[in-house]
């Protein structure tokens, strides 16, 4: 690559770079906000609290492929821009749900905010992997993951801080028989009034760098051109993206990695406090995932592809999942914790191997193609409430449940790292 052609590609990069560790701030508060919402809205059970998780991640499943749409039509810069404004919007309607302490309003921003995350990760993704070399595109979405995991390793800290500040005596004492009505009212109103300042801030900065994106010089890629071929291959003109059968089954990949990632982050404190820990230690957990997926980012920018392949990457994380989740349900206390804080480091490097797998060779179907992609994030919705209904409602033991509802994501990932991104349709 030319000295001109790698700084035109670095400064789109730093910019979506920008954008992913924005991802990671607003997608990781999830596992701050189950945990204070529980307390603040007064919810019986962790099954109702994970409503969270299902409202930030089914918004993808439905406003994917409408992303798609308005990227086709507006381009990738607006869309980012639309985006990141649709965010803004979503992070204010917390100041009206924290007034009122309505949780369904509270999950209605939520799921703004998860729309205007579908429209920028539609963008984004994509643009990131076809940018460059697609044999290197794990590489660059790994560096983008750096910058995701890292606002998702501070985020707890952050959040918890300010969100959870003295979490098991404000639980104490709205449980306990001898606080008055009036005492518990304006124990929660204190709790509730900690959301204003953080999401008035966020709302100002995602609408502040909406501005800098229109004014950047970010430029649009063609991603509708079709794969250049090797010598001894065959053009096959595709008319349908049905005709991509390795796209649907790496959306599906990408449906049960994303539900292992949100067990490991976002579950992983209500999986301490189950194991007896208090909600003051516990809610720094999520901290620990992500510690260990930047370990996995900068392991995979280092050796992706000059020491082993996407493919090959993929299928190692998998087995990696396999062999931690066992351990974590074999174990008990910190142990246990570790070893599910170490999923972390097996799904680090899923996301940037399945991505470019499922849309390699898409050619013009690639924008649709991404949609259906970022729909497996819809994942994220599912798995936490299989989680919290095998706990609260099947009363299964809470590490049993963990281990049957994460186990099986891993033995797919590891089927299609070793088989199901190479089924292609025949000429």
């Amino acid at each position: 690559m030319t000295n001109q052609t790698q700084k035109s590609v670095i400064s789109p990069i730093v910019t979506i770079g920008a954008l992913f560790f924005i991802f990671g701030f607003v997608t990781w508060a999830n596992s701050t906000l189950i945990p204070f919402l529980k307390i603040a809205c007064g919810l019986k059970t962790d099954f109702e609290a994970f409503l969270v998780t299902f409202a930030s991640y089914i918004a993808y499943f439905f406003l994917a492929l409408p992303s798609s749409w308005i990227l086709r039509k507006l381009g990738f810069k607006n869309g980012i821009i639309i985006g990141l404004l649709i965010l803004a919007f979503g992070s204010l309607i917390f100041i009206p749900a924290a007034n009122t302490r309505s949780f369904g309003l509270f999950l209605t921003g939520i799921f703004i905010q998860g729309a205007a995350l579908s429209l920028l990760q539609t963008a984004s993704n994509p643009y990131i992997s076809i940018i460059g070399p697609i044999e290197s595109a794990a590489k660059r979405i790994s560096i983008m993951g750096l910058c995701n995991k890292f606002a998702g390793l501070i985020v707890p800290i952050i959040m918890g801080t300010i969100f959870l500040k003295n979490a098991s005596v404000i639980e104490t004492k709205i449980a306990d028989a001898a606080t008055t009505v009036m005492e518990r009212e304006a124990l929660l109103q204190e709790v509730l009034g900690r959301v204003h300042t953080p999401y008035i801030v966020l709302a100002i900065v995602f609408s502040a760098f909406a501005l800098f994106i229109k004014y950047s010089n970010l430029p649009e890629v063609d991603v509708d051109k079709e794969e250049a071929l090797a010598d001894n291959e065959v053009r096959v003109s595709k008319t349908s993206i049905f005709q991509f059968p390795h796209l649907f089954l790496g959306a599906f990949c990408i449906f049960v990695y994303v539900a292992a990632e949100v067990m490991a982050g976002d579950i992983i404190g209500v999986y301490g406090k189950s194991l007896g820990i208090s909600a003051d230690i516990s809610k720094y957990f999520t901290t620990l995932t992500l510690a260990s997926m930047l370990v996995g980012y900068v392991v995979g920018i280092i050796v992706i592809p000059k020491y082993i392949t996407q493919q090959a990457a993929l299928k190692i994380c998998a087995i990696l999942g396999v062999a931690f989740i066992t351990a974590a349900y074999l174990t008990t206390g910190y142990t246990s914790v570790v070893f599910v804080g170490l999923l972390g480091l097996a799904n680090s490097l899923m996301w940037p191997a399945i991505f470019p797998l499922g849309i390699k060779d898409l050619g013009r179907f690639t924008k649709t193609g991404s949609a259906i992609m970022i729909m497996g994030i819809a994942g994220g919705a599912i798995w936490p409430l299989i989680y919290g209904y095998l706990k609260d409602y099947a009363h299964m033991h809470f590490q049993l449940a963990f281990f049957v509802s994460v186990l099986p994501c891993y033995l797919y990932i590891w089927f299609f790292a070793a088989y199901g991104h190479k089924i292609r349709t025949k000429a």
